[in-house]
């Protein structure tokens, strides 16, 4: 069977292993004579996968016992709305501006209550991660997204704060270890290292989740969740039983810290290839705030990049076209990107530039 070379920023590469088994199952889940996506999410089939799905979550993370993982939909663009309006319970709520989501985050927020920019890499066309970051008081908490899929830009290790922070880690969630104690809410979409898009993970400090405002609609309420074990309402199935079957692929795979390195040696063929190049071509983040999810790079112009993805394309490989408001080119490298790929185009970029400089 042909495979692609699937560098697409999302949806993203699915692990081979976890479709095959997904396939094998899809007609019969557990015995029961039906597909998943035909059962009820009252069954106790399913609610042994739901609660598994969260097991495994809260192990692979280190969950502390104090936080709840919950599974909601509408992706996470509802997310940027909904954590300003639970928890910008104070004067204002700050954002941090490392691109086009972060903005999005805040612009959302915006429609329910006082939003300011605490920092911006918007001077530099978003290549690096602000350091200086300005908290006001009386500012309900931070918001900080950990991965830039645009610009190629990632957190290398976090700020502290003395107010809540919420983290959209939608493009590099289980890439790496990170201390979830630091974060009051993290949410993540789950269309680059999970599973098919249809459900966010939301892991949060019960807590936190107390001091929500709690004059919304029952749906956008966090408590809503909470209290109803994400199930008041019929929950994304099979988007869900994808994650369970991606969770334990990375457990297979020996983890977190595993999965981190490889991630590691994933990217740095690509980034080895653009360093050595000469200059041909042109990393667009700057070398101490790299995303190891999302490498982007740009050629001598806008021509010669809409030819490399074109051969890129007759060779196999899918996605390395920029993102349509930067252009450019971009290779996306989550989790479940083989190496093999990953080394497949450090070849062909090597080629490309032999043959065009």
């Amino acid at each position: 069977m042909k495979r692609a070379y699937n560098f697409n920023a999302g949806p993203s590469a699915l692990p081979l292993e976890v479709l095959q088994e997904a396939q094998a199952e899809f007609l019969n889940f557990a015995d029961t004579g039906m597909s998943i996506i035909e059962m009820s999410h009252r069954s106790k089939e399913y609610d042994a996968l739901h609660a598994e799905t969260k097991a495994l979550m809260k192990e692979l993370m280190e969950i502390p016992d104090d936080y709840e993982v919950m599974f909601i939909q509408g992706g996470g663009s509802l997310q940027f709305f909904m954590t300003a309006a639970n928890f910008n319970t104070k004067k204002h709520a700050a954002y941090v501006n490392t691109g086009v989501w972060s903005k999005k985050a805040m612009a959302e927020a915006k429609v329910y209550g006082e939003a300011y920019e605490a920092a911006s890499s918007a001077d530099k066309n978003h290549s690096y991660i602000p350091q200086e970051i300005n908290i006001l008081p009386e500012t309900s908490f931070v918001h900080l997204t950990s991965n830039n899929t645009i610009y190629g830009t990632e957190y290398q290790t976090f700020p502290e704060f003395d107010v809540p922070v919420i983290c959209d880690m939608s493009s590099d969630i289980l890439s790496r270890k990170v201390d979830v104690s630091k974060f009051d809410l993290i949410y993540a979409g789950a269309q680059k290292n999970l599973a098919p898009a249809g459900v966010v993970v939301v892991i949060a400090k019960k807590a936190f989740i107390e001091t929500a405002n709690t004059n919304l609609p029952t749906m956008l309420k966090y408590k809503t969740f909470l209290d109803n074990d994400s199930l008041y309402n019929t929950p994304p199935v099979f988007c869900i039983y994808m994650i369970n079957k991606t969770l334990k692929w990375i457990k297979a795979q020996g983890g977190v810290e595993a999965i981190a390195k490889n991630n590691q040696a994933k990217a740095k063929l690509i980034y080895d290839v653009i360093d050595n190049s000469n200059g041909f071509y042109k990393g667009h983040a700057e070398p101490g705030s790299r995303s190891l999810m999302n490498i982007t790079f740009n050629l001598a112009t806008p021509e010669m990049e809409k030819d490399f993805v074109a051969k890129g394309k007759a060779a196999g490989f899918v996605g390395i076209g920029g993102h349509r408001l930067v252009g450019g080119c971009r290779a996306s490298t989550y989790n479940a990107v083989p190496m093999e790929a990953c080394a497949a185009l450090a070849e062909f970029m090597k080629e490309y530039q032999k043959a065009n400089q």
